[in-house]
């Protein structure tokens, strides 16, 4: 009987997370035949039938969206709460952490994970960014270049689907794209500022982002079809318009036969092993229930999101692991990194009054990292991305007292043309921005909380400041008026692109993770989310997230057939 339990629980892989990597990984393993055990530590979501709030009009909500302040307060980790996306929020209570300093950390624990909630840009890395650890010695040498991670961007690209152009970038790749959405008047004029006055040295281009404006067979195939231009996106999409796990990659896996879902699997650590020194499964706690149960499998996926993916590596102790599996050189957890969007900007313009926005555009424009590209040339290492948007829309006009504020409000006018601009900057790694295991607080499901312990560099300061005095510069010479530009001064974490951790180099000394995203001591294991970024580059990560998921678990695959794990 025990063993007819335990093969019911053996499968040939096992994948931690549904999200945007988790759903990659399931899709290429059940492809290729591997019976395939998927653990999602939130509630399941079916796409369309479980997006409660797609589609719909303000006046639909109750209070117009606004959350009333009794049902708010078990949400005060997060910076803001809006009922279009209560319910893909958790409650504090789900999983607390501690904050040596500040650190807002954004989570989506459902089917699908963030996959539902990203901002949906996928710029590719060049080799200017796998190469800027070992230009100026901080995080160690990437053990991957552009050309090995080449045909896997185009492998994911066409199936999940980018909208973009060919902009012809050595410093950001072309990738494989339909139609572009359509720039604004306002920021075409920026574009031609920018070439004016600068040559070839900065560049506005439409940023790439997984949307279907051409639906191609095999978009079509998936159940999706084109984006509404609704910009109700995180909501989650009824038309499959844009990426997510829930309407691409995880019901691919499912119609192979080969995947089984587990929501509400709370995963609680790897198990080890120690005679035949690799691992040969994974501990969740039940959601419901609260009980243990273990799975097996040849192979794990760690996929859980960077934070938890470190957490549940840290967990995963053993005789021959007491500090974590694979952590004989102790540095999982450390070298935590993140984006850097302190840096905000605005301005107006008094030109094209005879245009007005219509329309809704889902993506924005985009200006390519042009500091310390070839060398460096600034007081900071590395450098950021710009991201713009501008239109012009009617406004209430609170002037007037009576029957004159009556008009004004009732008769709304346009107003100027505006712009903004927010940065996206490279933070480099540093030892001391960490997370660890708390060695007696635990969470409602018996597992360690994480202590959180990360801030902002010197150089991070610098970078903010270059950004402010740049973008007022672009600005000005684009003839832009009512020019701002700040510090916010926000902390760390404050726009999910949290990496780092459990990092890919070439030494087992100074690094977890190989060229093929196994860990050094622990081969049949793999993290291919966030987690295994030995440095972050200035573009929105997931697109580099699902490129490596995909590289790895074909390895994986091919590496089993040859009977190497």
């Amino acid at each position: 009987m025990l063993q007819d339990s335990k093969k019911k629980r053996t499968y040939d892989a096992i994948v931690i997370g549904s999200g945007a990597s988790g759903g990659w990984a399931a899709k290429e393993l059940c492809e290729k035949g591997l019976k395939t055990l998927v653990l999602e530590r939130g509630r399941d979501v079916k796409h369309v039938q479980d997006y409660p709030t797609a589609s719909k009009a303000p006046w639909q909500f109750e209070f117009r969206g606004t959350v009333p302040i009794d049902q708010r307060m078990d949400y005060q980790n997060l910076k803001r709460v809006s009922a279009d996306s209560l319910h893909w929020n958790i409650k504090d209570e789900e999983q607390p952490f501690v904050e040596e300093k500040p650190f807002r950390w954004f989570r989506g624990y459902h089917v699908g994970g963030k996959s539902l909630l990203w901002a949906r840009q996928t710029q590719r890395w060049s080799d200017m960014d796998f190469e800027g650890p070992v230009r100026d010695g901080f995080a160690v040498d990437w053990p991957i270049r552009y050309k090995d991670l080449e045909p896997w961007y185009t492998h994911v690209e066409k199936f999940a689907g980018i909208a973009g152009n060919k902009d012809g970038l050595p410093e950001l790749p072309d990738s494989e794209v339909m139609p572009a959405f359509e720039m604004s008047c306002i920021e075409s004029h920026f574009k031609e500022s920018l070439k004016k006055n600068y040559g070839d040295t900065r560049h506005l281009i439409n940023a790439r982002c997984a949307h279907l404006t051409d639906p191609q067979p095999i978009h079509i195939e998936q159940g999706r079809s084109k984006c509404q231009n609704q910009n109700m996106c995180r909501r989650g999409c009824n038309f499959g318009g844009y990426f997510s796990s829930n309407a691409s990659t995880l019901p691919w896996a499912m119609k192979t036969g080969n995947m089984t879902l587990r929501p509400d699997a709370v995963v609680h650590s790897i198990i080890y092993d120690e005679e035949k020194q690799k691992a040969a499964g994974v501990r969740i706690i039940d959601a419901h229930t609260k009980e243990m149960i273990e799975f097996y499998a040849d192979i794990v996926f760690v996929n859980a999101s960077t934070f938890n993916s470190n957490a549940i590596l840290l967990n995963s102790t053993s005789g021959r692991f007491p500090n974590g599996l694979g952590n004989d050189n102790g540095l999982m957890g450390k070298y935590i990194s993140w984006h850097n969007y302190r840096g905000k900007a605005n301005a107006q313009f008094e030109g094209f009054t005879d245009k007005v926005t219509s329309g809704r555009n889902p993506s924005n424009a985009y200006i390519p990292r042009f500091r310390n590209l070839r060398k460096q040339e600034t007081d900071f290492l590395r450098g950021y991305a710009i991201g713009i948007g501008g239109g012009r829309w009617m406004g209430p006009d609170t002037q007037g007292i009576g029957l004159s504020l009556t008009e004004n409000l009732l008769n709304p006018k346009h107003g100027l043309w505006s712009i903004s601009s927010w940065m996206m900057g490279e933070c480099v790694p540093v030892e001391e921005n960490h997370l660890r295991l708390h060695p007696e607080l635990k969470d409602k499901y018996g597992i360690p909380q994480i202590v959180m312990s990360c801030d902002w560099t010197e150089n991070d300061d610098k970078m903010v400041a270059d950004y402010v005095e740049q973008s007022k510069e672009m600005f000005e010479k684009a003839g832009f008026i009512n020019i701002t530009a700040e510090d916010t001064h926000s902390p760390p974490g404050s726009d999910i692109h949290e990496m780092g951790g459990v990092r890919m180099g070439h030494d087992p000394e100074t690094s977890l993770l190989n060229e093929w995203n196994q860990l050094h001591q622990c081969k049949n294991v793999f993290v291919t989310d966030g987690a295994c970024m030995t440095s972050t580059g200035t573009q929105n990560p997931t697109l580099t997230f699902m490129a490596l998921t995909a590289r790895a678990a074909n390895y994986a695959v091919d590496e089993m057939k040859k009977r190497n794990l």
